[in-house]
């Protein structure tokens, strides 16, 4: 008699704290002592302000465990924390990944006409960098933006890079989407 596979369990934690080494410390030595392991971590800084994303597997029970200690954590180390329960990503084998660039001059329109572009062809959206800066040059506020994103199956990839770019030209976006490729060590 075999036994029925285990389906893997995630939380996702999406946290906030004035200090990165600290805030990244406290989830991760929480996740280690609920016998959790941490799968995916992103931490960005946004002004005075960390945050950090973790998914992290493990039993139900130590799932359980890990989400009730947070609280305390939180409010012992003056954090934000919110937590979801999730499940594994699908497996997409027939999708594309992809990356677009997008360089121009500071419009706050400019994310979401990137997001309702790729909406309306059915891409999937992996992740956003956004950063602004002031141009040496001319003073001006610029931004950069870098997407990863799926393509589904059987899109003509031709034909959704020339409407890329088409959109990109009518709003005066310097573009490019390119193929993903796994970055060198």
């Amino acid at each position: 008699m075999s036994t029925p596979p285990v389906r893997e369990q995630f939380l996702v934690i999406s946290a906030l704290g004035a200090n990165p080494m600290e805030l990244t410390n406290v989830l991760c030595r929480a996740s280690q002592e609920n016998r959790c392991a941490v799968v995916s971590s992103r931490l960005t800084r946004h002004g005075e302000y960390s945050a950090l994303i973790l998914q992290v597997s493990g039993s139900w029970d130590a799932l359980a465990r890990l989400e009730t200690s947070l609280p305390t954590l939180a409010k012992r180390h003056s954090l934000t924390i919110s937590v979801k329960r999730s499940s594994a990503l699908e497996s997409r084998p027939q999708s594309l990944p992809y990356v677009a660039y997008v360089s121009a001059a500071y419009r706050p329109d400019i994310l979401n006409e990137l997001c309702q572009f790729f909406i309306d062809h059915r891409v999937e959206l992996e992740s956003l960098t956004c950063d602004t800066y002031q141009a040496p040059q001319t003073g001006g506020t610029m931004l950069n933006a870098t997407l990863t994103v799926t393509l589904p199956p059987g899109t003509q990839i031709s034909w959704l890079r020339d409407q890329f770019l088409d959109f990109a030209d009518a709003l005066n976006l310097d573009a490019l989407i390119e193929p993903w490729r796994p970055q060198n060590p």
